[in-house]
């Protein structure tokens, strides 16, 4: 077996990490050693010991355990186990655990399927996840479970970890002599992004290419761990909530005046992790009007243009091109006042009485608009100075409101000048 299979514990006392579910005189592990469990779903990112918990569960319980995977079981092996758990020759305690590995596999039909036998207690449902089961798993099965995120380990338990399993005679490395230097320990951790599983892995895969020195012992260094774990795996899923969040920290960060180290850092997860180049220009084009809108319009534009380029150049150039118009967004200076004005303007579109066009500014091109007056008394704008003619453009209902308040931003704050000169003609004149 591999090592980290040899290596799972079999107790929660050997258990590592996850101290803030399963320490001492919390919730889980209460539930667990009371052999009180009821349905729970286990989510977060590989080799945090997800099923692992699910298999001391299963030496901890006076239940029946049962397993299944969501990539190869359907409703046939839902409705066996649940026909299984109710036959009180066979299982005189009446249910059983149920645990399913990859739950956020399952189907509507198979999620639905497992709903009657947890609402009944014929399963007590142990779900084990990687995807958000807020996105996944549907609301009912939600509701009757208790969500215990797991976290990736933390370093002092990976270490803990490798000098367990270097340690170990009967299920690690114990029977071979191994020395392992501490730089190249960091190294595995640091490149392992909290999975045991990984840190695992490569210390196996060093012990077993690492030949042995004259005394018999292997000496794993920097440069051994180097070869084993030569790439970090980058934890991200497209469809998943770590999406989001990268996602959200590129589009913040943006948003900040002045932190373009922060975007870089962002951009650089989002393109390692393999998202579109067509996704990431799409966020920099809405920042670049949200947030930068008319403090500096060029931002818009160049963003568009990246738009554009990254269509047809592709990687890797086109990392050069994202980081160009994101940076343009994140060092421009910031206004959202296009962004206010606008929404502010839909909402009183909704919900207010908005009345009719003026009749000055109504159409004059259609049969019968003169006969109407459509149009009496409209001044053309470019008839007079600065193309500034002073008539009623809002309807009655809505005279004197304002939606647009530009701020003193870059070339925003020139608009904002201009505005404030006519406002103050107009007080003075209805004065």
């Amino acid at each position: 077996m591999p090592l980290a299979a040899r290596m799972r514990p079999e107790t929660l006392d050997e258990f590592i990490g996850q101290k803030h579910i399963v320490g001492r005189g919390k919730l889980l592990y209460r539930a667990i050693k009371a052999d009180r469990l009821t349905s729970a779903i286990f989510y977060g990112p590989p080799g945090t010991g997800k099923t692992t918990l699910a298999k001391i569960i299963a030496g901890e319980t006076q239940y029946s355990f049962k397993q299944l995977n969501a990539v190869s079981a359907g409703v046939k092996e839902i409705r066996k186990i649940a026909d299984e758990a109710q036959n009180y020759l066979l299982n005189p305690k009446g249910r059983v655990i149920l645990f399913f590995d990859e739950i956020h596999r399952l189907n509507k039909g198979q999620q639905d399927a497992l709903l009657p036998f947890v609402e009944n207690g014929t399963f007590i449902l142990v779900g084990a996840t990687t995807e958000n089961p807020y996105f996944e798993v549907n609301k009912a099965l939600l509701s009757r479970s208790t969500i215990f995120k797991f976290e990736p380990l933390r370093d002092e338990d990976l270490k803990a970890l490798i000098y367990i399993c270097i340690n170990d005679k009967e299920k690690g490395l114990g029977n071979q002599k191994i020395e392992i230097k501490s730089e190249a320990v960091d190294h595995i951790i640091r490149m392992s992004e909290g999975d045991a599983r990984a840190v695992l892995n490569a210390l196996e895969l060093a012990a077993l290419t690492t030949p042995a020195s004259e005394d018999g012992t292997i000496v794993i260094n920097l440069d051994v761990a180097q070869e084993c774990v030569q790439q970090k795996a980058i934890r991200y899923d497209k469809d998943g909530d770590n999406h989001y969040d990268v996602t959200s920290a590129f589009i913040k960060s943006m948003r900040n005046y002045m932190e373009p180290d922060a975007v870089l850092h962002w951009l650089a997860r989002l393109i390692e992790s393999g998202e579109k180049p067509e996704f990431i220009a799409r966020r920099i084009m809405i920042a670049a009007a949200e947030d930068v809108g008319l403090a500096n319009p060029a931002a818009l534009q160049l963003a568009v243009a990246a738009s554009q380029a990254v269509e047809r150049v592709g990687w890797p150039e086109s990392r050069i091109i994202l980081a160009q118009a994101a940076l343009m967004v994140a060092c421009s200076p910031k206004s959202n006042a296009v962004c206010v004005g606008i929404d502010k303007a839909i909402e009183d579109v909704r919900n207010k009485k908005i009345g009719e066009v003026p009749i000055n500014l109504r159409d004059t091109h259609y049969p019968g608009s003169a006969e109407l007056g459509h149009g009496r008394g409209y001044k053309y704008s470019h008839d007079y100075p600065m193309a500034r003619a002073v008539q009623q453009y809002m309807p009655d209902e809505l005279r004197g409101v304002r939606y647009y308040f530009p701020k003193n931003s870059g070339t925003e704050a020139r608009i904002k000048k201009g505005l404030e000169q006519i406002l103050e003609k107009k007080d003075r004149k209805n004065t």
